[in-house]
């Protein structure tokens, strides 16, 4: 899969055009156009029928590499420039108007052709062109050809005023969609400036400045303060705050210090850092963070879909129907008179241009997208935003995304003669080799060397726990049901919190309290996502009955399910589906770590402060960046909106046309009130998507 730059692609419905030719070639497996930011992704055994394709389609449009694209003309030159010569073309228009009556009363009458068609050509060579290259490659239908005939039509019946303002305001609208694509464009390229463009690598005791993809894993960086850091690592060397927001949304800086680790992306506000770095920056947060961000709209929502495929169909409809406009009724009804009938299917063609609807629905979820990343919040399609708007079950893995994941010995009870130390010993010992957090927690509270040497064969039982040989014991670290499974009798099952009970040759020895702390925010979001229209919150844990429904009491979730197993989370999730109807989705939230199937299974999968998690950033749909499940509700909150302004503008955009259609059909509206129904229509939905961008 391959991603290039479309230079001069300032259209949507150019973008939707060479997105359906290309895909019609054997020889492309896959194809995305993304117009929001002028790319197309790519897979095919033959690039160059591919260039081929989109030069007839688009002669205008030309594909290049990424790296080869030259910056763009600055932003206020282009304004500039554009305004003046639209300025100058109306104030042509507006002088023509005045004297129109003087020109054309004056002996030589043909000088008012002079005027308006030199405004007309000034305003609309480019439209005609447009349309007399796509009527050559068979392409009749679209924007341009509706433009051409209606006002080449009103020249003929000696309209000219309006025929030269319609070509007029059609460029002035197209000028502010352009300014609007621009401008969403460059929100987007904002959030991509994140990317950092050097490295201070430390190469013998020296520093010199090296690309970032250069650089390897174990080698040192260093940061100075108010500099980006360039690639993921862990700081052996100093201290210092950190700004995340570019990352994560949050306004807060973070402490960081030696032995934590860093993200590329983050900014180092005061002291100066030497970081090991432990990702190749392809592998890097802020890769995946851009890569997410600039393909997120190749997952196109069934919105902008049906109306790519709408506008296909609607424009040659409009066509036909003012043909039959103008032709029918002065040949059915006595007296009516073929001019009027003509001029008011002219109307109907202004009016109807699809621009409105082609532009700014794809705007519109290209700003949610956007909107959501600026908080934290990484979509991975226009297609998922629609999806969290039909969520109905919320479905939370416990560990790490309803509680803080920052386990803690708090208690250990010996029995049968044992002491706390040996009991510690023992789960330390068993647990040495495992990278689990809880038994993180049990060697942190050990605090000594483990003597390797010491530990024989251990076997680690799936959901259970660990049964290991040390100095020729049989200790046995784990839950309650690996206990009752080895027939261990111990006097005590149900006990708060996270327990792992010890045995040692069978003869029970007492159990270790691990506790971890509910998230601030959990239990406000959960009564968040019920006030959004969530059915049922549901907590899945692999923890014990009594300690899983003491959380959930607290948190006010709907449904707990206990000691649970990675696949019997997956079928869970399948109850919940099944259960659920076509228009009720379920959303999974989970940690990342241990809940890629589950997030792979559910309607939306939701990795919670994954980023530094492979499989959770591969196979989430939706990936939190700040830790929080306030998120979750706020990514649907996002979702709704943008979806909303998406159907206001669907609703608006037809309506509107519709109303002016009928009107002109009985001769109330002129072509003046159609510049309206084309182009005021189109501006008014295009600020109305970019809204979304705002939130």
């Amino acid at each position: 899969m391959e991603k290039y730059k479309l230079k001069n692609m300032d259209c949507a419905s150019c973008a939707a055009k060479i997105e359906n030719g290309v895909a019609k070639l054997e020889e492309v497996k896959f194809v995305s156009v993304n117009f929001a930011n002028s790319s197309i992704t790519i897979d095919t055994d033959d690039f160059q029928k591919v260039k081929k394709k989109i030069n007839e389609l688009e002669p205008e449009v030309e594909i290049v590499d990424q790296e080869s694209e030259q910056e763009e003309t600055d932003e206020e030159f282009i304004i500039k420039k554009e305004l003046l010569k639209i300025g100058s073309i109306i104030a042509l228009l507006i002088a023509g108007i005045i004297f129109k009556d003087s020109l054309h009363d004056t002996p030589y009458s043909f000088a008012e052709y002079i005027v308006f068609i030199s405004i007309y050509l000034m305003s609309g060579w480019g439209v005609l062109k447009g349309a007399g290259k796509n009527i050559i490659r068979g392409q009749v239908f679209n924007e341009q050809f509706l433009m051409s005939v209606a006002t080449l039509g009103a020249f003929a019946i000696h309209e000219m005023p309006e025929a030269v303002a319609v070509m007029v305001f059609f460029n002035v609208g197209e000028f502010f969609q352009d300014l609007a694509v621009h401008r969403s464009r460059r929100s987007i390229k904002k959030l991509l400036e994140i990317r950092p463009d050097s490295a201070n690598l430390i190469i013998d005791g020296t520093v010199k400045q090296a690309s970032p993809e250069d650089v390897n894993i174990g080698q040192k960086i260093l940061i100075k303060p108010g500099e980006k850091i360039p690639l993921d690592g862990e700081v052996i060397e100093g201290k210092s705050m950190v700004d995340t927001s570019a990352l994560t949304g949050e306004s807060v800086p973070r402490s960081v210090k030696e032995g934590k680790p860093v993200m590329a992306g983050m900014i180092n506000k005061s002291g100066t850092l030497t970081v090991k770095v432990t990702k190749l920056f392809g592998e890097s947060s802020i890769s995946k963070i851009l890569d997410l961000v600039e393909n997120a709209t190749s997952k196109k929502a069934k919105t902008e879909k049906f109306i790519t495929k709408f506008a296909r169909y609607y424009t040659p409809a409009v066509v036909f129907g003012a043909i039959l406009v103008a032709v029918l009724p002065p040949l059915l009804i006595e007296g009516e008179i073929f001019s009027v009938w003509i001029y008011r299917a002219l109307i109907m063609l202004v009016v109807s241009c699809p621009c409105a609807l082609v532009i700014s629905i794809p705007l519109g979820y290209f700003g949610g997208i956007g909107g959501a990343s600026r908080k934290g919040i990484l979509i991975k399609g226009s297609n998922y935003l629609d999806t969290l708007t039909e969520v109905k079950k919320v479905v939370f893995d416990k560990t790490g995304t309803l509680t803080k994941g920052e386990f803690k010995v708090s208690e250990i009870i010996p029995k049968n003669g044992f002491t706390k130390n040996e009991v510690l010993e023992f789960a330390a010992y068993a647990e040495s080799n495992s990278n689990h957090p809880i038994a993180q927690s049990i060697l942190e509270a050990y605090n000594k060397n483990i003597e390797q040497k010491k530990i024989g064969s251990v076997t680690e039982i799936s959901g259970h726990g660990i049964e290991a040989k040390i100095e020729g014991k049989i200790i046995i670290a784990g839950n309650d049901k690996l206990l009752h499974e080895k027939n261990i009798a111990h006097d005590k099952c149900n006990i708060d919190g996270t327990v792992v009970h010890i045995a040692v040759n069978n003869k029970y020895g007492g159990y270790i309290v691990i506790s971890d702390s509910i998230k601030k925010d959990a239990a406000s979001a959960i009564e968040e996502l019920k006030k959004l229209g969530v059915k049922k919150t549901i907590m899945l844990t692999g923890d014990n009955s009594f300690a899983a429904e003491s959380i959930a009491g607290k948190l006010n979730v709907d449904e707990v399910y206990s000691e649970l197993l990675p696949e019997d989370k997956v079928k869970y999730i399948e109850k919940f589906i099944a259960e659920s109807g076509k228009k009720e989705k379920v959303a999974f939230v989970g940690d990342g770590i241990n809940d890629a199937p589950v997030l792979a299974r559910a309607d939306v999968g939701i990795a919670m402060g994954a980023l530094g998690s492979d499989a959770a950033v591969e196979t989430a749909d939706v990936v939190l960046m700040n830790d929080t499940p306030s998120s979750v509700p706020m990514a649907i909150r996002i979702a709704k909106k943008t979806r909303g302004i998406v159907w206001q503008n669907i609703f608006f955009a037809l309506g509107v046309k519709l109303l002016f259609i009928v009107l002109a059909a009985f001769g109330i509206a002129t072509m003046w009130e159609a510049v309206f129904g084309d182009i005021g229509v189109a501006l008014i939905a295009i600020l109305n998507a970019t809204r979304v961008l705002k939130m």
